[in-house]
């Protein structure tokens, strides 16, 4: 039994049975995998793929269980060569963080600028995607490090810590006459054209369940998953804005003016995922710690060993 052959195995079930696609994303050939699978099965003595000619169709209920181990021993194998990173004298690193557009724009870059000042020879990788991308990366080994609002939460998979908590706030241009109609409420908002996030970003369902809950339709007139492109259409006059409270800059957006929701709208609390099967590099404690202070190294630690976390924000 070779590790190479369950690096087929698992990439093979993760391509949706597509071996040519696993090929290319392994940088082999098909007629290779094909061929190890075989001899893997073979030696284990059972049948781990469905087959309908040279086609796989399925995975066998040993295979399922076989996948899973396999899984299992690539990510020891990759903490073993973490260890070994972590402890080797002046060792260096690439440390990958998952986020969100809003996340890696307004709130990391004090952070990692800070980060590389501590650790100057870690390297960054930082990946952008929707709050599901970012916990599928997780998931997938493809980052260490996951931060988002949304779709982190109700995978068994991952350890989620609350990070930090934020309200949205309101946006509009500095002549619009929803600026003189005292307080804000959500029938007003209503009587315009709202710009905000798409569906599954940024705490747009604490928006869509306060217009919900008070039997309001609001008229979404456009969505985006970036903050500086709804400010930008908000300035246009073409709608109000609804965005995240970090992603106003009154230095920057001075065509602009911001009013507080944080009485219309749920707060939104911004989590750190991790692998819950990681061993985590001393830099990436480091690294969670100056995003979250209060998530120190021993607090990470024991939610690890304990599978949670009840820290208060």
């Amino acid at each position: 039994m070779k590790l190479q052959q369950l690096r087929y195995l698992v990439e093979v079930e993760r391509q949706g049975l597509n071996v040519s696609a696993a090929a290319e994303a392994l940088f082999t050939s098909q007629p290779g995998i094909s061929k190890q699978i075989r001899l893997l099965e073979e030696e284990l003595g059972i049948t781990i793929f469905e087959r309908s000619g040279k086609r796989l169709t399925g995975v066998t209920a040993p295979g399922h269980v076989v996948i899973d181990m396999a899984r299992k021993v690539l990510r020891e194998t990759q903490n073993m060569k973490r260890v070994g990173e972590d402890f080797a004298a002046g060792a260096s690193g690439v440390l990958s963080i998952a986020t969100t557009h809003t996340q890696a724009r307004y709130t990391l870059p004090p952070v990692i600028q800070r980060f590389v000042q501590q650790h100057p020879s870690i390297r960054l990788h930082l990946q952008q995607g929707s709050p599901s991308q970012v916990a599928q990366w997780l998931i997938e080994g493809a980052a260490d490090i996951g931060i988002a609002t949304e779709a982190l939460d109700g995978r068994p998979e991952l350890l989620t810590l609350p990070c930090y908590q934020w309200s949205h706030r309101v946006v509009t241009p500095q002549d619009h006459p929803l600026l003189a109609r005292g307080a804000l409420t959500l029938s007003s908002l209503a009587e315009y054209p709202l710009i905000t996030y798409d569906a599954t970003f940024t705490g747009r369902s604490h928006i869509d369940r306060a217009f919900e809950r008070a039997g309001i339709a609001p008229n979404v007139a456009l969505t985006a998953i970036d903050s500086d492109v709804i400010k930008t259409y908000v300035g246009l006059g073409l709608g109000v804005g609804i965005i995240a409270e970090m992603a106003f800059d009154p230095l920057r957006d001075t065509e602009l003016t911001a009013l507080a929701a944080n009485h219309l709208f749920e707060t939104n609390t911004t989590r750190i995922g991790l692998r819950t099967d990681a061993w985590l590099r001393g830099f990436e404690y480091d690294f969670i710690a100056l995003l979250a202070p209060h998530l120190t190294q021993r607090m990470v630690l024991a939610a690890l060993k304990g599978g949670g976390l009840d820290a208060g924000l």
